[in-house]
């Protein structure tokens, strides 16, 4: 059957009528086919899914939502071989529940309350067309002809455009080469990137791979959910309104996850300056405005940077230009949405229960910048994005932090000293035992900063500046050294730091890694690593290191590069050319199992698949754990926290948020938060 889909796109509104398969649409199955209820006990709802010939159908998903509680509520699982299924720990309340699943329609929605047994029906999808309709945007994505097969290109785009939107959605397939050229005007950094690549080249490349979806060209479907990936359970819970841009979450303390059981699970609004919280034993989400110094209240968008240049003030526009912030006005109706001079972009709890942030607290001009930090060597004439703040949940109050450099990530070393990545020029740190709010002069003592200068040629001097975006960070509590990712500059780097010594080392990922994002690390002491731009996961073990200084491309025995599953791009037979058409945003390591796979367990996101991608480490095999509904899930940051140790799978979790930007690209369009369970089995209760 047909639907009619609309969607706002680059300040138009465009319709296409496409095969489809809404919840909401009634199969062609007979009406003695419909859902049998019967009763049952316990806090969950059980049952079976069949195909039209009676058949049992594994691996698909059995989806239940509900309005009654004080946010939209959802939870998804799996079926077994059988085609049995169990939604467990279910609160009190009517539910919708009905099935999706690869080569399927999506099933009619059958009402049900905890306690009750359905048997569900489902047909399968009329043509590929519909059948593919839910694919996760990767393989849509990866139909893309790459110009010259180039894999410098694709990386780029992945690392930029993959940055916000997950391309290959459905409302990024269906523009014609008009609306893409009007759509990347709606935003200054989308039009500004699009010049970049070559406007004219992207526009032909992005009108080609679109044209082709039009005529009927789809993806190879997806394997369904397979062993472990059928014990997922996944419970979602929204947060915020139709302009949230929900950046990063947080659960509890990364050095022991345990802390705040039970407690409320934090994120940031980045596009509307908002702390979002979301308590998931009352169902209540709820929203705390994040503040700034002195009145400063411009939009990021809109932002400049005043510095002096031998003695004349020169401004600089150093906004980023989002959906709000249009190259011309009229080409959107969503001008102005995004009033965020804060833009908080990360946040993480302390052992106390503080939750930190990285925030702007202030204008950024060279006159701004503290006075202790004018005369440090790297921070005047340079540019500083973000500094810092943290929120007490108890008073429900912000205290905001000047710094002297810039901010973005944020975490924890075992001594409780602050890390940050976010500074172009060098690494930053705050103690929080030296600091005290009633003392404003503890505000120096309490921070440090290093500009990044590494011995390039061997004679034990710093001698050549590292210049780039530090956007991941992470302390190695087993010896001491803290490290950053860059991920632009080629094929982008790791930096150590170590701050006994201080001294920096730095280390590219050989081909066909690329793009180096997110960057965690093992109880063992091993780095992980995101690899955004060519789609791996990367291991580096300094240990096997013959030489740690350099320029970078010294130890290409440390690295081990892993293929991430699902579709890549045609970039040629040359396998150091490979990219994963999936967009690998960020990544966990799961140090203390708080999923139940196993300690150092890594996480990795897939972000334009719908999924979060479970390493194992020693059988080096991925568990895909895939997010079906809503499509277009868009997962950041992500942690793990055991809110009972003794009850098994059901006191842990990974925690994570739909941070798709924007929104309205999202098949709901308002963001949630997510907790991933591992069950030991599909029907466990």
């Amino acid at each position: 059957m047909k639907i009619t889909i609309k969607s706002i796109i680059a300040g138009l509104t465009v319709t296409l009528s496409i095969a489809a398969c809404s919840p909401d649409s009634e199969p062609a199955v007979a009406a003695s086919a419909a859902a049998e209820i019967d009763e049952v006990s316990g806090d969950y709802i059980e049952g079976v899914v069949q195909n039209e010939t009676g058949n049992p159908e594994a691996g698909v998903w059995v989806i239940a939502e509900t309005d009654e509680l004080a946010t939209p509520y959802r939870k998804i699982v799996v079926t077994d071989d059988e085609g049995r299924f169990v939604l467990p720990q279910l609160p009190e309340a009517s539910f919708e529940v009905w099935v999706r699943g690869y080569g399927l329609s999506d099933s009619i929605k059958k009402s049900a309350r905890p306690g009750e047994r359905l048997e569900l029906s489902v047909t399968n999808a009329a043509s590929e067309i519909e059948a593919a309709s839910i694919y996760p945007a990767s393989y849509w994505l990866s139909l893309l002809e790459v110009p010259n097969q180039d894999p410098n290109w694709i990386s780029n785009f992945k690392l930029s455009c993959q940055l916000c939107h997950q391309v290959g959605s459905l409302v990024t397939r269906i523009q014609d080469r008009d609306l893409f050229d009007i759509g990347m005007r709606k935003s200054t950094n989308m039009n500004a990137v699009a010049n970049g690549f070559g406007r004219e080249q992207l526009l032909d490349t992005l009108a080609d791979w679109t044209a082709r979806i039009r005529a009927g060209e789809t993806p190879q479907m997806p394997p369904r959910p397979q062993a472990a990936e059928r014990n997922v359970v996944i419970t979602q819970w929204e947060w915020g309104d139709g302009y949230t841009y929900a950046h990063d979450e947080i659960a509890t303390d990364k050095r022991n996850p345990s802390l705040f059981a039970d407690g409320p699970i934090y994120g940031v609004d980045l596009g509307n300056d908002r702390l979002l919280s979301l308590n998931p034993k009352t169902h209540e989400a709820s929203a705390f405005r994040v503040p700034t110094l002195n009145g400063f209240d411009t939009p990021w968008c809109d932002q400049v940077w005043r510095r002096n240049n031998d003695g004349v003030s020169e401004d600089v526009a150093i906004g980023f230009g989002s959906l709000g912030c249009p190259v011309e006005t009229g080409i959107t109706p969503y001008e102005g949405q995004y009033p965020n001079p804060a833009n908080p972009h990360n946040p993480m709890f302390d052992a106390d229960g503080k939750v930190w942030i990285t925030t702007q607290v202030r204008r950024e001009w060279d006159q701004d910048l503290p006075e202790f930090c004018q005369d440090q060597s790297g921070i005047a004439g340079n540019y500083h994005h973000r500094q810092l703040g943290w929120f007490d949940p108890d008073t429900e109050e912000f205290q905001l932090l000047d710094t002297c450099y810039g901010t973005h990530h944020l975490q924890f070393d075992k001594e409780g000293v602050l890390w940050t990545s976010g500074d172009s020029f060098g690494i930053g740190w705050f103690d929080p035992a030296k600091y005290d709010p009633d003392e404003p002069a503890s505000l120096a003592a309490a921070q440090g900063y290093a500009q990044i200068i590494i011995d390039s040629d061997g004679d034990g001097s710093a001698d050549q500046a590292i210049r780039g975006f530090n956007y991941g960070v992470i302390p190695n509590s087993v010896d001491g050294s803290v490290w950053t990712s860059q991920p632009g500059g080629g094929r982008g780097r790791l930096v150590r730091y170590d701050p006994t010594g201080g001294k920096f080392e730095t280390y590219i990922p050989p081909n066909p890694g690329a793009g180096p994002r997110a960057v965690d690390i093992d109880t063992n002491g091993i780095v992980w690593v995101a690899l955004g731009g060519s789609g791996h996961l990367g291991r580096f073990d300094r240990s096997r290191c013959e030489q740690t200084w350099g320029l970078g491309e010294q130890c290409s025995e440390g690295w081990t590069i892993y293929k991430s599953p699902g579709p890549r791009f045609d970039t040629g037979n040359n396998p150091d050319n490979e990219r994963n058409a999936d967009f690998h945003y960020y990544l966990f390591v799961d140090q203390f199992n708080t999923l139940g796979m196993g300690e150092n367990t890594v996480i990795l996101n897939g972000t334009a698949s719908d999924s979060l991608l479970a390493f194992d480490q020693a059988t080096e095999e991925f568990t895909v754990m895939r997010i079906p509904y809503p499509l277009n899930s868009y997962t950041r940051g992500l942690d793990g926290r055991i809110d009972d140790a003794d009850a098994g799978w059901k006191g842990r979790a990974l925690w994570y948020t739909n941070g798709l930007d924007p929104i309205m690209h999202s098949e709901i369009g308002r963001s949630y938060v997510g907790k991933v369970q591992m069950r030991p089995d599909p029907l466990a209760h």
